[in-house]
């Protein structure tokens, strides 16, 4: 009687330890070190595609989520959903941040996604009509982004000293009486069919089939300072699988993979 009840105390305990394993999810079935890492799908998921063996090397397993807005992955990442995420600029971190109180860091620089001015309908940026509508991001940094490059195209004047930040009312000339439309930066490719112009993100503007070097009508300079970014909690920049995942990302495979496959529609920051 007492083995079988030594027996009993055995199993139960063994399978306590088991639950308790179950629960770990900090590594993989391997031994492996899990990174979880959000991003949008392109370019920066392919990006992260090319990043995984370079880490499997040395003993992290790169889990890669996908999202397909700009708040949802910053959220995650407070939240703890995330180890880290890849997808947004600075200027967006800083709105994010002060917007909704998080405390969110830079971790390392990847790339830059030159914005574009596209249309369907339009050859020419010098004959965009009068009162033509034109759509460009609603989140206040992409916005302001989008707006000085209408204002790079000679199509509006803001405001002296306007900077990343600026809105319609900032708008000082309109000459074309250009309608201006707010809307989801992932709305935008399709927002084409309606509205003669239409400023995307380079992100967007690859998921849609268009190519930013070939088919925007105006695009920022390459020297843009919108470099797109990791981004992890404050505190956990130096953790050492946060420093092999931007080791990985500045390396030279990477950067040759940048080169050949956007071939100049992003370019690497680093």
């Amino acid at each position: 009687m007492k083995k079988l009840w030594l027996a009993a105390c055995t199993a139960i305990l063994g399978a306590a330890l088991l639950v308790a394993g179950c629960g770990n999810s900090s590594s993989g079935s391997s031994g492996d070190k899990v990174l979880k890492v959000g991003a949008t799908a392109v370019p920066h998921a392919e990006i992260l595609q090319q990043v995984k063996p370079i880490l499997a090397k040395e003993g992290i397993k790169l889990d890669i989520v996908e999202f397909s807005d700009y708040v949802q992955p910053n959220q995650a990442l407070a939240d703890k959903d995330l180890d880290a995420n890849f997808f947004q600029h600075k200027p967006y971190l800083d709105e994010f941040n002060k917007t909704h109180g998080t405390d969110l860091v830079i971790a390392g620089k990847v790339h830059i996604e030159p914005m574009g001015i596209y249309s369907k309908s339009i050859k020419n940026i010098k004959d965009v009509p009068n009162g033509a509508k034109v759509a460009i991001p609603n989140d206040p940094t992409n916005g302001g982004r989008a707006l000085l490059l209408l204002q790079k195209a000679g199509l509006i004047t803001l405001k002296p000293g306007t900077g990343t930040n600026a809105t319609k009312a900032d708008i000082a000339s309109n000459p074309k009486n250009l309608q201006i439309i707010e809307l989801d930066a992932p709305q935008l490719p399709r927002s084409l069919d309606d509205a003669a112009l239409a400023i995307i993100n380079t992100n967007y503007a690859l998921q849609a089939g268009l190519n930013p070097t070939k088919d925007a009508l105006v695009i920022e300079d390459k020297s843009s300072p919108y470099a797109n970014v990791v981004v992890v909690r404050n505190g956990e920049q130096n953790n050492p699988e946060i420093k092999k995942l931007i080791e990985a990302l500045n390396s030279p495979q990477i950067k040759q993979f940048i080169e050949e496959h956007y071939k100049g529609a992003i370019v690497p920051a680093f």
